[in-house]
C-alpha cells in the first residue's frame, strides 16, 4: 500500500499546475508511454509460461501430485481470465493509471509470495493473487494505449502489444529454463519483484495523468464503481475454474461429471447476472452493445484461439523435450530461443505490412503457419534430432504466432472509442487469458487420453503426436474461418483505422 500511496502522491495534479494535455491535442505522443506499459505487460505474459519448464522442479520441491502440478500454471491463467473483465471496467470508471498502479503493486507482492511459498497450497494461492493483479494491470495498460494513441501510431502501438502476446509465452519457456537451472525454481517468480518496482517507478514519472475520454470526477467514478456487479465476476471465475478442472481430469468419475456440469451453469448464471445488472441501473461487466461489435468480438475470439494453440504447443513441447529426450531445463529453454526470435520477427513484419494487406490476410497466414508447424511436430519421434525434427515445426508455430497475435489485436481494437477502451481491452485480454488456460487444459488432456501417455518417457510419444495433430487440424480450420469471417483492419496514416 505504501507503494501505491507514493504513486498517488507523486502524480496527483497540484491546484496551481495545469494538467497534462489531452492526447487528442497532439498528433504524435511519445513512445515512452508504450515502453513502460509494454515492460509491465511483458512481465505478466512471461508468468503465463515461465513456470512451465520449472514444473518438474516445483512438483518435487513442494510435493505436488503429478496430476495437480499443472495448476501452478492454470491457477494464474484462470484468475486472470476470470477477472480481466472486471479490471477493464474498473479502468474505464476509475482511470487507467490508477488501476495500472494497483494491479502492478498486487502483482509484485504476489510474485514475492510465490517465490517464498512454503507449500503447494501457498503457491497456488499466491499464483491466483498474481493472476488477479494481472487482471487489473493488463486491461488498464491496454486502455491507456488505445486512448493515448491514434491513427497509424495507434496501429503501431497495438501491433507491438500484440507481438508481445506471442513472444511473452515463448520467452517464458526460455527464461524459465535458464532461471530454474541457474538459480532454482523460486527465481522464476522472484525476478518479477525488481522488474515490477522499476516499471512502477518509471510509470509514476512517464505515464500521462489523464487519457482521452477519462474525465469523470472522483465522486462520480466512486459511485459507478459501487454499481459494478461484483458477484458476476465471481460467477465467471467459478465457471472457468470448473471448466478447466473438468477438462484436465481423466476418466468419467463423479468429480469430473459434476465440475463439467457446474461450468455451464455458472457461466449461464453470469450471463443472467449481467442482464439484471443493466436492468437495475448497475454497471455490467460486459454491456450487450460491446458484444454486438463485430470487430471487437471476432478479434477477441481470434486472440483466444491463437493463444490456446500456442500455449498447447509450448506446454507439450516442453514435456516432450524433458521427459522423452532427457533435455535439462536450461537446454529446453534454450531450444525455445529460435521460435521466440521468429515470433518477434513475425510481429514486426505484421506491423509493417498491416497497412498494405489488412489484418485479415495476416491472421489467416498466421493460423496457416501454426497449422503447418503443429503438423510437422506431430511426426517427431523419440530419436529425432532437434535441428531436423522439432525445430522446423517450432519455427513455423513461432512465425504464425507473430503474425496472428498483432492482427487479432488491431482488428479487435480498431473501432474502440476512448471512453470504452478499458472494456474493450478487458474483452481482448480475457480472450487471451482464457485461450491460454483452455490450451493448457485441453491439449495435455487429449494427449493423456492416449494409452501409455501417463507412463511418461517413451509413453509420451503417441500422446504427443495425437495432441499436436489435433492442434494442426484446429489451426487449419481457423485459418479458413479467418479468411472468410474476420474483419480486416487496415491502418491508415490519418486518425482512423479503416475496415473492409
Amino acid at each position: 500500500m505504501a507503494l501505491l500511496t507514493h504513486w498517488r502522491q507523486r502524480n496527483e495534479p497540484s491546484r496551481h499546475v495545469q494538467p497534462s494535455p489531452d492526447p487528442d491535442d497532439a498528433d504524435h505522443r511519445p513512445w515512452s508511454f508504450l515502453i513502460v506499459l509494454c515492460a509491465a505487460q511483458f512481465m505478466v505474459l512471461l508468468d503465463m509460461s515461465v513456470a512451465t519448464v520449472a514444473l518438474p522442479s516445483i512438483g518435487r520441491s513442494l510435493g505436488f501430485a503429478p496430476a495437480d502440478v499443472q495448476w501452478v500454471v492454470s491457477s494464474y491463467l484462470l484468475a486472470t481470465g476470470g477477472l480481466t473483465l472486471l479490471g477493464g471496467r474498473a479502468a474505464d470508471l476509475l482511470g487507467g493509471r490508477r488501476m495500472f498502479a494497483t494491479g502492478l503493486v498486487l502483482f509484485i507482492a504476489a510474485s514475492l509470495a510465490s517465490g517464498l511459498a512454503p507449500d503447494a497450497a501457498a503457491l497456488l494461492a499466491a499464483r491466483s493473487a498474481q493472476g488477479a493483479g494481472a487482471a487489473l494491470l493488463t486491461p488498464a495498460a491496454l486502455s491507456l494505449i488505445t486512448a493515448s494513441y491514434s491513427g497509424a501510431q495507434r496501429a503501431t502501438a497495438l501491433s507491438v502489444w500484440g507481438g508481445l502476446a506471442g513472444a511473452g509465452v515463448a520467452t517464458g519457456a526460455l527464461l524459465g529454463g535458464v532461471l530454474t537451472s541457474w538459480l532454482g525454481w523460486r527465481s522464476v517468480f522472484l525476478v518479477n519483484v525488481p522488474v515490477g518496482l522499476g516499471a512502477l517507478h518509471a510509470g509514476s514519472r512517464l505515464l500521462p495523468r489523464r487519457a482521452a475520454g477519462q474525465h469523470a470526477g472522483r465522486s462520480q467514478r466512486g459511485s459507478r464503481w459501487r454499481g459494478l456487479d461484483l458477484p458476476a465476476a465471481i460467477l465467471a471465475v467459478t465457471g472457468l475454474v470448473a471448466l478447466a478442472y473438468g477438462i484436465s481430469q481423466h476418466g468419467w468419475g463423479a468429480t469430473r461429471i459434476i465440475t463439467l456440469a457446474a461450468a455451464p451453469a455458472a457461466l449461464a448464471a453470469f450471463a443472467v447476472a449481467e442482464q439484471r445488472a443493466g436492468h437495475r441501473g448497475g454497471v455490467p461487466l460486459v454491456p450487450l452493445a460491446a458484444l454486438r461489435s463485430r470487430t471487437l468480438s471476432l478479434g477477441a475470439v481470434a486472440l483466444l484461439a491463437a493463444t490456446g494453440l500456442q500455449v498447447g504447443v509450448v506446454l507439450l513441447s516442453s514435456l516432450f523435450l524433458q521427459d522423452v529426450t532427457g533435455a535439462s531445463a536450461i537446454r529446453t529453454g534454450l531450444e525455445f530461443l529460435p521460435p521466440v526470435l521468429l515470433t518477434g520477427i513475425g510481429a514486426g513484419l505484421a506491423a509493417h505490412l498491416m497497412g498494405r494487406t489488412g489484418s485479415r490476410a495476416l491472421a489467416t497466414a498466421g493460423f496457416a503457419c501454426m497449422a503447418g508447424g503443429a503438423f510437422l511436430l506431430s511426426h517427431v519421434a523419440a530419436d529425432s534430432a532437434y535441428l531436423t525434427g522439432m525445430l522446423p515445426g517450432l519455427l513455423l508455430v513461432g512465425a504464425g504466432s507473430g503474425l496472428a497475435f498483432p492482427s487479432a489485436q488491431v482488428t479487435g481494437l480498431s473501432q474502440v472509442p476512448a471512453e470504452t477502451a478499458g472494456l474493450a481491452a478487458g474483452l481482448m485480454t480475457t480472450g487471451h487469458e482464457i485461450g491460454a488456460s483452455l490450451g493448457a487444459a485441453i491439449f495435455p488432456a487429449v494427449a493423456a487420453g492416449v494409452a501409455g501417455f501417463a507412463a511418461g518417457g517413451l509413453g509420451l510419444v503417441p500422446g504427443y503426436r495425437h495432441a499436436l495433430l489435433i492442434v494442426a487440424v484446429v489451426a487449419g480450420v481457423l485459418a479458413a474461418l479467418t479468411a472468410i469471417a474476420l474483419p480486416s483492419a487496415r491502418p491508415a496514416a490519418g486518425t482512423k483505422v479503416s475496415l473492409h
